[in-house]
């Protein structure tokens, strides 16, 4: 069976891409991975890989040509000879600007879609069928900018913010939180003038889901709800495998991320035996076992401590160590900091990101000498550098060593120290927080 080749967009406000070159020619055999062609917008250039094995066949555009996005450039056949489609026209489901019609009239209940630009569900990958609507930042009848955040999708990879692309009137809004929408089809309408009613509907756009929304706070207050995002088991998507494997907990980045910001262990359902990798159906089950903790734990009782800091200081170190040593990795020099603040060289310390977490052994006060650690073995420390996500309160299992979580603040920082008495006394945990506040505000004072 034949399998198309389109044009990604690598953006929401991207309606056409620069094709760069072909890295196979017509008739040439392809294998699932091999570099196919290389593309290019307003912002950036890369490398499209295919996605099935065969023959590339019907290529309908030449290098140097800017082709619409969603538009069928080639195809991907079980024969040299090909599909016989000389000039595949775009898929109505795939193009940048043309979603589904909107179901009208006796079909919809409602009113047809006001008039505006159409935003897509965008292509974040080749292999890329769907995308997980995670959230509406903007609600409906609501002015937005070009550069605002509109929504947030999760693929089988990663989770992306969203631009709006045009500026205006969010005038519908196509699907709800939570639904798995097809990519190319139309999610939202931006128009250029305030709509009276703003319209909201399911992606199905069934009857029951099409509704005319008014702006009031009510509605505005139940859409805000509708919209958090709640674990559910609608994707299963590819476990992430460290580097190292054994030892290692297995998981789907969409787990991890739930995980990270409910406060759970994914090492837990590891140690409790239950098959990697784990997914989001599987922190129901971490949940529960977190329940069934013997309250003799509760005997170690929890304690926490909060500074505030500047939020430049770090960021302007890292851009400098990036540049100017061999001390890259911004996670190690968190973790030498930390180390270095906790008073007890060599040790352990675990930075855990929206990624893959990482466990790093610390030497000495030279960052320069912070390395990955080759095991997984247990952390003296933990740090969770949440500044890039909106996350703004955590809470610690009490049976785990002490955790330092580093929030966004607007331009400062706020550094959270959670621990359980059995793990630090009340002084050395004011002197641990106070000596890495001080590195994260003044790194230099780290070097003196």
């Amino acid at each position: 069976m034949s399998h198309e080749v389109i044009m990604p967009a690598l953006g929401m406000a991207q309606d056409s891409g620069q094709l760069l070159a072909w890295h196979k020619k017509p008739g040439e055999a392809v294998a699932a991975g091999d570099v196919l062609f290389e593309v290019e917008t307003d912002k950036a250039a890369m490398e499209v890989e295919a996605q099935k094995e065969g023959y590339l066949t019907d290529v309908s555009a030449e290098a140097g040509s800017d082709v619409p996005v969603g538009q069928v450039i080639a195809m991907i056949s079980e024969t040299p000879e090909g599909s016989g489609k000389a000039n595949p026209a775009p898929s109505p489901e795939k193009t940048a600007d043309t979603a589904e019609p909107a179901p009208s009239g006796a079909e919809a209940g409602e009113d047809e879609l006001p008039d505006g630009h159409q935003v897509i569900m965008p292509t974040l990958g080749m292999a890329q069928d769907t995308g997980l609507l995670v959230a509406w930042c903007k609600q409906p009848g609501e002015a937005v900018a070009a550069d605002d955040i509109l929504f947030e999708v999760e693929t089988d990879k990663s989770t992306v913010e969203v631009n709006a692309g045009r500026g205006g009137f969010v005038a519908a809004l196509l699907a709800e939180a939570g639904e798995e929408v097809p990519v190319g089809q139309a999610i939202a309408v931006i128009s250029a003038q305030k709509p009276d009613k703003p319209i909201t509907r399911k992606a199905a756009g069934s009857a029951a889901s099409l509704a005319a929304s008014e702006t009031t706070p009510e509605r505005q207050e139940k859409t805000e709800t509708a919209n958090t995002p709640a674990p559910s088991p609608e994707k299963t998507v590819a476990a992430e495998t460290a580097p190292g494997g054994a030892g290692r907990v297995l998981a789907s980045p969409k787990a991890r991320r739930l995980a990270l910001e409910q406060g759970l262990d994914l090492q837990r359902l590891a140690d409790a035996g239950h098959p990697q990798p784990f997914h989001v159906k599987d922190l129901e089950t971490l949940k529960a076992l977190r329940a069934e903790t013997p309250a003799a734990s509760a005997t170690a009782q929890r304690f926490e401590v909060r500074a505030e800091v500047k939020g430049t200081g770090f960021d302007d170190f890292a851009s400098w160590a990036r540049e100017n040593s061999r001390q890259g990795d911004e996670a190690a020099l968190l973790a030498g900091f930390a180390a270095a603040s906790l008073g007890n060289l060599p040790s352990k310390v675990r930075v855990e990101t929206m990624r893959q977490p990482k466990t790093y052994s610390a030497s000495s006060l030279w960052l320069g000498q912070v390395e990955p650690a080759d095991d997984e073995p247990e952390a003296d420390l933990v740090v969770r550098d949440l500044r890039a996500s909106r996350i703004s309160s955590v809470q610690l299992d009490a049976d785990r060593c002490p955790v330092i979580s580093i929030l966004r603040n607007g331009e400062d920082l706020t550094m959270v120290l959670e621990w359980t008495g059995d793990r630090l006394t009340a002084p050395q945990a004011i002197d641990l927080l106070s000596n890495f506040a001080g590195r994260m505000e003044q790194p230099l004072r780290h070097l003196l």
